[in-house]
């Protein structure tokens, strides 16, 4: 039975990078991954080929609607989606490529497999028919998110589809239906937009991307609603029912309580996502969670079973990839006797839309909350001359 320093469960961002930087503070470490590849959510079906999709809709958009205004005349432009999709995979497959090789670099051990706590020294690992059992001084859970719904629409995963679907759809959709106005919603219906899909964006709160500052949200809502999206703000979703080729969604109007329907051949569900510690054995040593599934931690991020640490989407806090290397190096320098520290004010926010959008620190509404008092300034894009020069005008910069 083997035993190191430090065991990680999960091969996200957060779990990847806190292998590494365990591995120069000299501690001996593995990582447990349940999936084939390493890399999790966001180097598979996440931020990577999200951001992968983004810029191959953006070159096409700007190619048949920009290009003519710059004096470049192009007679055609088609898209081959099966094309555009396999490049998105080959990205996906080289960043992947690249964190197996930093494991080997860092002499990281790799082990494929569902790991399962069974006290907070031993972790057994399944994979296929073969278990294996070892021991460790410490464990950072770093399980990371999956996608959310809500209580009464089932993700089939073909008609009814999460972020993980949208990413490798084999066609372009004919309607796009779009369940939240938050990042993932806005990035998703804006590639397929892009590629010529009706895309209707179903959001309950009074504006997009709600966690961040209010004004971003209002330009953004106006940019892509130019671009050809369509929204319906102030709408509960109350329903969603798929047939072999289509989908009808129902929602309720908020102010007046007016039903309408949409009909789609696919509706995504981007409601946010939720903590994956299924399985995990976490009863097992008593790790406390929340009524958010979320695992408790202190400011050490340690949770209530001491050498039993929790980082990235399993805690509270934002749901960013950054966020949890952050604490994945800032775990890995505790445990290694460092005094690390991470200011959450200092960690963007980034949406990768057309125009894209991106805030640090606390917002506006936030700090009207505080009573503090504060000044504002902002400086609009389409003043500028670079802006101009690009054509990339909507937008501006804020300043409190």
């Amino acid at each position: 039975m083997e035993k190191f320093d430090v065991t990680i469960i999960g091969s996200g961002p957060g779990g990847y990078v806190s292998a590494i930087r365990c591995a120069q503070l000299g501690l001996k470490v593995a990582i447990i991954e349940r999936y084939n590849t390493l890399g999790g959510t966001c180097l598979n079906v996440g931020c990577i080929p999200s951001k992968a999709w983004l810029e191959a809709s953006e070159h096409y958009y700007k190619l048949k609607h920009q290009f003519e205004n710059f004096g470049i005349d192009v007679k055609e432009a088609n898209v081959d989606i099966l094309k555009m999709n396999q490049r998105v995979q080959d990205v996906v497959q080289e960043i992947i490529n690249g964190v197996d090789y930093l494991m080997k670099k860092n002499k990281v051990a790799v082990y494929q497999g569902h790991g399962t706590i069974k006290d907070k020294n031993t972790i057994e690992i399944k994979g296929g028919d073969k278990t294996e059992t070892i021991t460790t001084d410490k464990i950072i859970i770093a399980t990371g998110s999956k996608p959310a719904s809500l209580p009464n629409i089932k993700i089939d995963k073909k008609r009814i589809i999460s972020s993980t679907e949208a990413l490798a759809l084999q066609e372009i959709p004919k309607h796009l239906m779009v369940v939240g106005g938050g990042v993932i919603g806005v990035e998703i219906g804006s590639v397929f937009a892009r590629l010529g899909s009706k895309v209707s964006i179903v959001e309950y709160f009074d504006s997009l991307i709600a966690t961040m500052d209010g004004a971003l949200g209002h330009q953004l809502h106006r940019s892509l609603r130019k671009q050809g999206i369509d929204f319906y703000l102030e709408h509960k979703v109350t329903n969603a029912t798929a047939t072999e080729d289509k989908v009808e969604l129902k929602a309720e109007n908020l102010s007046d309580k007016e039903e309408m329907s949409l009909d789609g051949d696919y509706c995504l569900m981007a409601i946010g996502r939720k903590p994956y510690t299924a399985s995990l054995g976490l009863e097992n040593i008593g790790v406390e969670t929340n009524e958010k599934g979320q695992i408790t931690v202190d400011k050490n991020l340690e949770t209530n079973v001491k050498g039993v640490y929790a980082i990235g989407d399993v805690i509270r806090g934002a749901m960013l990839a950054h966020k949890a290397s952050e604490e994945g190096v800032f775990v890995a320098e505790s445990i290694a006797g460092q005094k690390p520290h991470i200011n959450y004010s200092l960690i963007p926010n980034i949406v990768y839309t057309q125009p894209e959008v991106a805030g640090v620190g606390l917002t506006e509404e936030e700090l009207k909350k505080t009573n503090r008092s504060i000044k504002t300034g902002s400086f609009p894009y389409k003043a500028n001359a670079r802006a101009k020069i690009s054509m990339d005008t909507d937008g501006f910069i804020k300043v409190i």
